[in-house]
């Protein structure tokens, strides 16, 4: 059976053909830069450079590649049995993965506002899917479902009840890359790995705090914009603030929500959120670059601190996601002057952790401390194909 997966970014779409149960890769890439000047859309060697306007035409340059170009995997559309979509917020409604219909779109649109970034995206894979791959079953796997296991001390705000009553609560994001790094990590530390915490750091971020594989409790709320300082999205922020940018400054509910969305994080730390370009900058003595990237560091750390106390404890600390994966320089940074609760790193591996099989422990380190690559289409694929079973 092939499975297609597509994991719909605020500004990627990363994909996956699987051959299921074996979970065999047929094929894999990435269209990035949706919604700029230049987009690029990749499967190996293959590349395609033009604009993105949407995530509907780094659909199309899919399928033209799997149906139509010289590199033509499938020979028919209906080879494809299932596509299993990445969606994010599925608020109170959606906790397991689901079968996509009408009504479930429709409760997609709703959340919208709770994950401006996300949900819409996830909504145009689907719809662009369902329109060229009619037979194809379309399920929808929520980001949200890993963490439904937070209890309520963890989940619940300190305000008047009725709002709770009417689903207002933390959710939590990034579920199924976090899901995957539990499993992951337990399958490589062994079980006495009890007490996880996963930072997936890409242009969207978060750290989840995990027990006996359940979600504890995570960086992100009602929406995904909560947390640690991201690509484009503020992280923490004093309420007090939006009321006055409201109130006193004349902005309107939606631009601060753009603001906040969309120009603030490293893009209005060091004018950029792409975190390749902020380390060069440094490099070469950028005081703003180097501010951001203490900042970044900065915001991981004090949550470090909180779920360790939380936990009453640390096995492990895990790195993930685009920069969690690849920035040894932020790395560094994150784990620095931590040793009071026994993180250290070993700077040689850290620079290479792919020759050490992800372990970057330091030798006086009581924490175990990875560089494990996530695979949120794997977790995808899984959980579709157990579904239709």
């Amino acid at each position: 059976m092939k499975i297609l997966v597509l994991n719909s970014g605020s500004s990627s779409l990363k994909f996956q053909l699987f051959d299921m149960p074996s979970g065999t890769v047929i094929i894999k890439g990435l269209a990035e830069r949706i919604g700029e000047k230049s987009g690029l859309f990749r499967i190996g060697d293959y590349k395609v450079e033009k604009a993105l306007p949407t995530h509907k035409e780094a659909l199309e340059l899919l399928t033209d590649y799997l149906l139509t170009s010289e590199h033509a995997i499938l020979k028919n559309k209906d080879e494809i049995s299932a596509i299993g979509h990445r969606v994010v917020h599925g608020g109170n409604t959606f906790v397991q993965p689901t079968i996509i219909t009408n009504k479930v779109k429709d409760k997609i649109k709703e959340l919208f506002s709770l994950a401006p970034l996300h949900n819409p995206a996830n909504l145009i894979g689907i719809e662009t899917a369902e329109k060229i791959f009619p037979n194809a079953i379309q399920v929808g796997i929520f980001d949200t479902a890993f963490h439904q296991s937070i209890p309520v001390k963890n989940h619940k705000y300190a305000i008047p009840n009725e709002f709770y009553e009417k689903d207002i609560r933390k959710y939590g994001f990034h579920g199924i890359s976090h899901q995957y790094i539990a499993q992951k990590t337990v399958e490589i530390l062994g079980k006495d790995t009890r007490k996880i915490i996963s930072l997936h750091l890409g242009n969207g971020a978060s750290a989840t705090a995990i027990i006996d594989g359940e979600s504890f409790d995570t960086t992100m709320g009602f929406g995904p914009m909560n947390g640690l300082i991201m690509g484009t999205r503020s992280g923490d922020l004093d309420q007090s603030v939006v009321f006055y940018m409201m109130d006193k400054m004349g902005y309107s509910s939606a631009e601060v929500q753009a603001i906040l969305n969309k120009k603030s994080g490293m893009m209005a730390l060091a004018g950029s959120n792409d975190l390749r370009d902020i380390e060069a900058r440094a490099n070469q003595g950028d005081a703003q670059a180097k501010l951001a990237l203490k900042m970044y560091a900065n915001a991981i750390q004090k949550y470090i601190g909180q779920f360790t106390a939380q936990m009453n404890g640390l096995d492990a600390l895990v790195f993930t996601a685009g920069i969690g994966e690849n920035s040894d320089v932020v790395r560094k940074l994150v784990c620095e002057e931590l040793d009071f609760l026994g993180i250290e790193i070993d700077l040689n591996k850290n620079e290479k952790p792919k020759d050490y099989k992800g372990d970057i422990t330091g030798k006086s380190s009581k924490v175990k401390v990875m560089v494990i690559p996530t695979n949120e289409e794997q977790e995808i694929a899984n959980q579709t194909f157990t579904l239709i079973n």
